[in-house]
């Protein structure tokens, strides 16, 4: 690993050192150094040892009564910090063409802690007013334009769609008007399924498949940079279809699949001093998008040979935030909402969702499913030159339950958790 590092350093240096004087074709690199300073009153479900917060944890009592996760926690962290690499190059089939290289420290599991692990590496093609970008980029319902400010690395998950996808998209733009059109693979935001250890989560799912998960995007933006006011709206609809199996749990050949849609608009409003931001989405099987729910297996069709069928547990979602827009001192405040929706006629099979306290099952405590998630987070974001430091209260409460057969959580308890976090950057 040292080898490959150094050997990466010693390509780079150079075009690192070319990129200062901003030559017109070359690699320009920037990024920042970020330390996450945390506190939580609870245990929490989250990724990278904490650092990646989703919701609280149940309630989960010993032989006394006692709330085994009622405990406060802390942790100190970089893994945040990051490196991308601006790209120019000469022009290509009549287009101006770019790319990027954008890479971090948090690994792609939790055994990977520190590792640097790539982001986004694309390439584009801009004509006119056409643009073909190709790579690893932001799935498009995580609208770059339009996406919560908040400190923590959650970036609002789970009230939006937080992933990044290897793909392939078009952009046309119509004077105001911009028509997306994405085919989409995964990669490090998988769909859970049968195999490995419940949900496992694997590529191979939509791979089977044969067929890219589509998205369209249809926008309308316009902005005046002399009053500073912005208009943007737009909506969203994605299809997505997954192969759980190639084979029964009785070794018979099978490729029943199931379909999956979601959709979602969005706005935001720009002014001088402040600019408000709002989403709201509907989406099945949204497990690889960081939100709850996923799918399960509706029936057995055939018990001989374990033929099964499939069906979509659905969930709703809305988010809204205002912020200053000072260059010296920001604040902010987020809002987020998030509604297990359940099946659409009842299940008896196994469940591939997030959201559910499979632990729990399998240690006989009882059932613990989300039923709906609230946050609420304020912020204060202190700039000074290339130094910034953001202190941010996250309260994230999560509605625990029964599920019944069509998945939807009944007799409800409130658990919450407070999360006190500064984060230190620097800017380069």
């Amino acid at each position: 690993m040292k080898k490959i590092l150094t050997l990466f350093y010693l390509a780079v240096l150079p075009l690192f050192i070319l990129a200062q004087d901003e030559p017109a074709f070359g690699i320009k690199f920037s990024g920042f150094v970020k330390s996450d300073l945390i506190w939580d009153t609870r245990q929490t479900v989250d990724i990278r040892e904490g650092h990646f917060l989703l919701y609280p944890k149940p309630v989960l009592e010993d032989k006394d009564g006692n709330d085994i996760n009622a405990k406060a926690s802390y942790n100190f962290l970089n893994i945040q910090t990051r490196l991308r690499g601006d790209i120019k190059g000469p022009d290509a089939l009549g287009a101006k063409t770019s790319g990027a290289i954008e890479a971090e420290f948090f690994g792609t599991t939790d055994a990977d802690m520190n590792g640097f692990r790539l982001r986004h590496a694309y390439v584009k093609l801009n004509w006119k007013t056409t643009e073909l970008m190709v790579g690893q980029f932001w799935h498009p319902m995580f609208i770059t334009s339009c996406y919560p400010d908040v400190v923590s690395f959650n970036t609002g998950a789970p009230f939006l769609v937080f992933s990044r996808n290897p793909q392939i998209r078009l952009t046309q733009d119509f004077k105001g008007f911009r028509v997306i059109l994405t085919a989409l693979s995964q990669i490090d935001f998988k769909s859970p399924g049968p195999e490995g250890t419940n949900p496992g989560a694997n590529s191979k799912y939509i791979r089977n498949s044969a067929i890219p998960s589509l998205n369209l995007n249809l926008e309308y933006s316009k902005k005046n940079a002399e009053t500073g006011r912005e208009f943007l709206a737009g909506i969203a609809g994605n299809f997505k279809q997954l192969v759980p199996r190639l084979q029964t749990v009785d070794g018979y050949k099978t490729d029943e699949s199931i379909n999956s849609i979601s959709g979602m608009a969005y706005l935001k409003l720009g002014f001088p001093k402040v600019v408000f931001k709002a989403a709201g989405l509907y989406g099945q099987n949204m497990f690889d998008y960081t939100m709850i729910g996923g799918y399960c297996v509706e029936e057995t069709t055939d018990t001989a040979k374990g033929f099964e069928t499939y069906i979509n547990i659905s969930t709703m979602a809305a988010w809204a935030e205002v912020m200053t827009t000072g260059k010296k001192m920001q604040v902010g405040l987020f809002l987020g909402y998030s509604k297990n929706l359940g099946t659409a006629s009842p299940a008896d099979g196994a469940y591939y969702t997030r959201g559910t306290d499979v632990s729990g099952y399998d240690k006989g405590y009882p059932d613990d499913d989300i039923d709906f998630l609230f946050r609420i987070s304020p912020r204060f974001i202190y700039n000074a030159g290339k130094f910034r430091i953001a202190p941010e209260i996250e309260y994230t409460l999560a509605n625990y339950g029964n599920a019944d057969e069509k998945f939807v959580v009944q007799d409800g308890e409130n658990v919450g958790n407070f999360r006190f976090l500064v984060g230190v950057y620097y800017f380069f």
